[in-house]
């Protein structure tokens, strides 16, 4: 047996040495100069544009990039392919692919004025590929409002995976909705006290850090406060979105950034120690039995036959790649670094730890999760009821465990309750984040900045999310999920495409984003190809329609798929066309 500290050990020295060694090189290569005004520094209005500081920063981009996704892929995968390709896609991906997006993309943002990655492709790519992009970005955006409010929600009415099965003897659901209001509440004076008090950043780390922790505990006395329904918090969460994407970053969205990224480290902490020092070992196979079929390239046409068909995302190559998005690679990223960090950015120097950096910490989140389920045998991965248990019911459970090993094995309630409510940070604190991205990309494609056109666009950002949830079928947006990650690095490939345009344009090297452009790029058209032809496939065989009359999953995912292959190819011609123009000075 593979002992898990030593895994973890390996990592940390790769991670470590991907930070100071590729990091500084690729730093290099964007000779970050302090002496340039950042857009932060030239516009600081107070509002939107806020230069700050890069530890309060950091905190704040780490908690909004780092949603479910570094957790629920890892733990997928690992069930699905073993835990070996997980770990080297993880650890090689996030160094040499994820990272360097993460780092491009706020880089790009911050010499354009802090504008979209859409709008860093309108001018070196054209108007045609910014339309589309802008476009694209908006419509991912509003499935991840979807998926995430949908998450919340269940946690909040206690049908949370994390928690299920557990027997408590507080409300579930009203516990962890009572600590998340408690926690935004807290956030907002904090907001409020650094803004008009401005107390030494040692000094609020020691005060509410501990009351972050202690709005958990209070939410558990008060778990009879919040007792709702799944379509009143539809309704509630998203008007929180609405408003909270219009209310000044200094108010709710940097203070709420720096708890929520204490909480995500002290998860971290928590999973070290665990590793480290729990001595748990290895129990699941470095590659399963289903990953080794599907490396015979003739187990492809096993699809061929609907009715026999495996699983699409049993097939190794492409789609642990799209699986494992966040953590390695995603796209989301960049539009978190050209929405909201780029415009917080005091000096050039700031880019490496605030993006680089982060990504490496989602990077060895990813491989926490990843340990959750390396660390548990077959049977131990079954529920009750004989099926497997939910990604974030053993990443909770796994946490409890690397937790007792702290407070001793008496506390596992209180350190599964811990661990359901990380995952729920995780998740909450990327709702207002993307309603606010949503925001400034309509209002950068309408090209109006009013406060009412400023209103109007939160509001569609909010609103058309609200009204498919309360219209459409609650778990739909499952059905879609493989989709929605596969679009995810067809972004990511897309803005490390329209950077090396940018950086070609300049004459300067390239390669260094061109080469995991191409990887992550053929990946993704892999993965589309393999659902448009299960899509197609089934369109023939006439099965439009599900046993439920509604329009068939694979057939609705083979047309976007289709949409998503045709803005692929434009995005190509046009940084093929662009790429041959002598650079001219974009308009004001």
């Amino acid at each position: 047996m593979i002992p898990l500290w030593l895994l973890a050990a390996a990592v940390i020295a790769i991670l470590t040495a991907g930070y100071l060694l590729y990091g500084s090189f690729i730093a290099r290569q964007y000779r970050l100069d302090d002496a340039r005004v950042t857009p932060a520094a030239a516009k600081n209005d107070g509002v939107d544009f806020i230069p700050t500081r890069p530890f309060y920063l950091l905190g704040q981009h780490f908690s909004a990039i780092a949603a479910a996704g570094p957790i629920v892929g890892p733990i997928l995968a690992c069930m699905s392919f073993g835990w070996l390709p997980c770990l080297l896609w993880i650890v090689l991906g996030v160094v040499f692919i994820g990272a360097v997006h993460d780092f491009s993309a706020l880089v790009a943002s911050v010499r354009h004025g802090a504008h979209s990655i859409a709008e860093v492709a309108r001018v070196n790519l054209g108007t045609r590929a910014w339309l589309a992009l802008t476009s694209f970005i908006w419509l991912a955006l509003l499935y991840v409002i979807i998926a995430f409010t949908q998450i919340t929600a269940d946690t909040f009415v206690g049908r949370a995976e994390e928690m299920e099965g557990l027997s408590t003897p507080f409300n579930k659901g009203g516990a962890v909705a009572m600590a998340s209001a408690l926690y935004l509440g807290l956030s907002l004076v904090l907001g409020v006290v650094q803004r008009f008090l401005r107390p030494p950043m040692w000094l609020v780390t020691l005060v509410f850090v501990p009351a972050t922790l202690g709005c958990v505990w209070l939410g558990m006395k008060l778990d009879h406060v919040l007792v709702l329904g799944a379509r009143e918090w539809f309704i509630l969460i998203l008007a929180y979105c609405f408003v909270a994407s219009m209310l000044p970053m200094w108010l709710l969205q940097q203070p709420r950034g720096f708890l929520g990224g204490f909480v995500l480290y002290l998860a971290i902490a928590v999973g070290v120690v665990g590793v480290l020092f729990g001595g748990f070992t290895v129990q699941q196979p470095m590659l399963t039995d289903r990953a080794w079929e599907t490396l015979n390239p003739l187990s492809a046409l096993a699809l061929i036959d609907p009715d026999h068909a495996p699983a699409i995302t049993s097939f190794i190559f492409p789609f642990l790649f799209v699986t494992i998005a966040c953590g390695a690679c995603s796209g989301f990223h960049g539009l978190i670094c050209g929405g909201t960090t780029s415009r917080q950015i005091a000096k050039e120097s700031h880019c490496k730890p605030v993006a680089f950096g982060a990504m490496l910490l989602e990077g060895f989140v990813a491989v926490i999760a990843l340990a959750t389920v390396m660390m548990l045998a077959g049977p131990q991965l079954l529920g009750t009821d004989g099926r497997a248990l939910p990604p974030a019911r053993i990443y909770g459970d796994g946490l409890a465990r690397f937790l007792t090993v702290i407070l001793g094995p008496d506390a596992f309630l209180f350190a599964a309750t811990f661990g359901a409510m990380a995952f729920s940070t995780f998740v909450f604190d990327t709702l207002d984040v993307s309603t606010r991205l949503g925001r400034y990309l309509l209002q950068e494609l309408f090209r109006a900045r009013s406060t009412a056109a400023g209103v109007t666009a939160a509001a569609a950002t909010a609103g058309l999310p609200l009204l498919m949830l309360l219209t459409a079928d609650p778990q739909a947006y499952r059905l879609f999920w493989t989709l929605f990650g596969t679009s995810n690095q067809l972004l990511a490939s897309l803005t490390l495409l329209g950077v090396a345009v940018w950086l070609r344009r300049h004459g300067k090297r390239s390669w260094y984003v061109a080469a995991p452009m191409a990887f992550v790029m053929t990946i993704t058209v892999w993965a589309l190809a393999v659902q448009i032809f299960v899509g197609v496939r089934d369109a023939c065989f006439g099965r439009l329609l599900t046993a439920g009359g509604g329009l068939n999953p694979t057939v609705m995912n083979a047309a976007v798929g289709v949409a998503l292959l045709g803005l692929a190819a434009l995005f190509v011609f046009e940084a093929a066309r662009s790429g041959r123009r002598p650079l001219t000075p974009p308009a004001s």
